[in-house]
């Protein structure tokens, strides 16, 4: 190999066209070595000391490596954990910036840097070379034909649906999708699932984590795997499992093709923990490359990680090389995968500093700067498990938000509780309580009811109790707070009362989520009443638990697609429920952003509002602009048929049912304002002014 300096101003390998540059951080190694492997990724064909070392960046310049070429480190330093270092250069290390991934873990204890099960565990120093149980990275061209149709949707805030789905669940049991494209990043841009994204009028498929990561242990001694992917090991590879070949070319034409639909890619992000997990973990990549640097660690004993995400470590982004690893990442997907926004897990931890969350920290200011990531959405996950990690409301207003109070009073809403009337009036305007401050507007709040975390939206009114017992923890993972309503019988049932009940509160919720201010993000599956068998903490679950099951689509009673659609077209039709600006009461010149209403149709004063066991909610939302018309929306809760008034205003003498959602099929029907009607027991309407 013809080896030269190269340079430090690039992280990662980097081909040119002659010839490529390897850079790695460490401040406290000691030595790197760089190692060359076969196609196979068994034989070690090299291994060649980085002759440079720039900034605390070792690095250097082979000629004759080409794309194709697989790699990993050896990094020599201290072992000393009891001071946070943890060097072994018997552990193959992958690149933090790899771009391609070959191979997959196979688990060994070589492995660990520790002599697992020795009287002293980690303190210990374990020799063995864990190259062959390695995945290695592979020497990436990055090169790409977008095409000339290639042009980015970027779709407005106000106007983005989000549908958060797996890239294999999603597809796995679709029967109109190719058979070698099931389960693929193909499989997400196949003609069917184009058509079923385009009907349901979803802008925005958000994807769970597909940036390469390992299965854990522990469940794979089970006969598991870590089948959401929340166990980051590349922050810049797309998973391989996902595709036949190369999975950077494969994930970039799905980008490509979907983008020509008009439909734009988020990602789930994990920058949060990596797959080393605590100080018994294995040793893959950062612990050996440079603990010290690149997790919090115990202040007062750093043999130790100060654990805020409850996976065992954290990652810590106030040091400006590990900030500069995320702010990397998450410029390469934009610029190189075309990728149109971020959803980020455990954002809190992103944003800690020695005193805690901090609104100024260095990442919040280095995102906030960026001219990458200003076009792009960025959406986050406002807490962790830390002290002091709730954090809802308190994000930037570039940034917008998962609303889990939205979510906590929609469900105990229409599980049947009482006395939640105030609550829900703000929830459905935007939550303005909690974002309505610093510049922030109602698309800070994403709504939802349901995410791949939880009960899906059929389990939701199927079980009063989580059911995960195949996850091998005895049924106590997962969360014990559902406010689900299993209608009067635990799981499955013939009784068709119950299913037109779980039906009608399935369309009451996906009702509410699409006429709520905020952005709507509804999970993949439960549009067609996917079931996961009362777990809901499937994270484990690749197989039919975890995968989306088509048997719902066409079959009456669990088919919502065309509901959906109808609900996506409403939110179109009427801007005012998705509104730029924050809904405000009787204007001076008697206009209006909302009016709250009685069911005598009178405008609610405050002893209304505490009505006991209230449970019925009524309010017209006016128009943005002269010309459209306003939307009258009544929710009733109660198990009761409930007489209301349409309201009487001026302008408009009637009144266009646009929605009932007792109704099998949607049908228009025109009233005479102030006449009377009923709204039937736990029902949605909607109405639409006429001149």
């Amino acid at each position: 190999m013809r080896l030269s300096a190269g340079t430090h101003a690039r992280l990662g390998a980097s081909w040119d066209g002659r010839g490529t540059n390897f850079a790695l951080f460490s401040a406290n190694a000691t030595k790197v070595e760089l190692c060359l492997f076969d196609s196979q990724g068994r034989r070690e064909l090299e291994r060649i000391e980085l002759p440079e070392r720039t900034e605390d960046v070792w690095h250097c310049y082979l000629n004759d490596v080409s794309p194709g070429q697989l790699y990993g480190y050896r990094v020599h330093g201290p072992y000393e954990p009891e001071h946070g270092h943890r060097f072994n250069p018997n552990k193959l290390l992958l690149d933090p910036y790899a771009k391609r991934l070959a191979g997959r873990l196979v688990w060994s204890d070589a492995h660990f840097g520790y002599r697992t099960g020795s009287p002293r565990e980690d303190l210990s120093f374990d020799r063995r070379d864990n190259a062959r149980g390695m995945p290695k990275a592979v020497v990436a061209d990055e090169t790409f034909n977008w095409g000339r149709r290639e042009i980015r949707p970027s779709i407005p805030w106000e106007e983005t649906i989000i549908y958060e789905a797996h890239v294999k669940g999603l597809t796995q049991k679709r029967e109109d999708v190719a058979p070698n494209l099931r389960g693929t990043y193909g499989g997400l841009s196949s003609p069917a699932v184009i058509a079923h994204l385009k009907r349901l009028g979803v802008t925005t498929i958000e994807l769970l984590p597909i940036h390469g990561f390992i299965d854990d242990r522990a469940l794979v001694e089970r006969k598991l795997a870590n089948y959401w992917g929340y166990n980051t090991l590349a922050f810049f590879a797309p998973e391989p499992r996902y595709a036949q070949d190369n999975a950077l070319d494969a994930f970039r034409t799905t980008v490509a093709r979907l983008h020509d639909a008009g439909i734009e890619v988020m990602l789930d992000v994990v920058y949060n923990h990596t797959a080393e997990g605590n100080h018994l973990g294995p040793t893959l990549c950062f612990r050996g490359i440079d603990n010290a640097s690149y997790y919090w660690l115990m202040p007062d004993n750093p043999r130790y990680y100060d654990d805020f995400t409850g996976c065992g470590s954290s990652v810590n982004l106030s040091h400006p090389r590990v900030l500069q690893m995320v702010m990397d990442s998450l410029r390469y997907w934009v610029e190189v995968c075309h990728v149109d926004g971020f959803r980020f897990d455990l954002a809190t931890t992103l944003c800690r500093g020695p005193n805690g969350f901090d609104r100024r920290s260095s990442f919040l200011t280095a995102v906030r700067q960026d001219p990458v990531l200003a076009s792009v959405k960025l959406v986050a996950e406002p807490w962790d498990l830390g002290l002091g990690g709730y954090q809802v409301g308190a994000f930037p207003s570039q940034w917008s938000e998962w609303n889990d109070r939205y979510r906590s009073a929609m469900r105990r809403y229409w599980s049947g509780e009482g006395s939640l009337i105030g609550e829900i009036s703000g929830r459905m305007t935007g939550s303005s309580d909690l974002f309505n401050h610093d510049g922030r507007v109602p698309r800070a709040s994403i709504n939802h009811i349901t995410v791949h975390d939880g009960f899906t939206l059929a389990d939701l009114f199927s079980y009063n109790q989580k059911h995960n017992e195949a996850n091998g923890e005895d049924n106590r993972d997962g969360s014990n707070d559902n406010h689900s309503n299993n209608c009067g019988v635990e799981g499955p049932t013939d009784d068709p009362d119950i299913l037109a009940l779980r039906r009608q509160l399935r369309k009451n919720q996906l009702t509410c989520l699409f006429m709520a201010q905020g952005v709507p993000l509804i999970l993949a599956g439960d549009e067609v009443g996917n079931t996961q068998f009362g777990n809901n903490n499937a994270y484990c679950q690749d197989n039919e638990v975890g995968w989306v099951l088509w048997d719902g689509l066409g079959r009456e009673g669990d088919d919502l697609i065309d509901f959906v659609g109808h609900m996506t077209e409403l939110r179109r039709r009427f801007p005012q429920l998705r509104n730029r600006r924050w809904l405000d009461g009787r204007r001076s010149d008697g206009s209006f952003g909302v009016l709250w209403l009685r069911p005598d149709a009178e405008e609610m004063k405050e002893e209304d509002w505490k009505f006991p066991e209230g449970r019925f909610l009524a309010y017209v939302l006016g128009p943005l602009e002269q010309g459209r018309p306003p939307i009258f929306i009544v929710l009733n809760a109660a198990l009761e048929e409930i007489a209301f008034k349409l309201p009487t205003m001026t302008e408009y003498k009637s009144w266009r049912q646009v929605l009932n959602t007792t109704e099998a099929k949607q049908t228009p029907a025109d009233f005479v304002a102030g006449a009377d009607h009923k709204a039937p027991p736990r029902s949605v309407l909607a109405f639409a002014g006429s001149a």
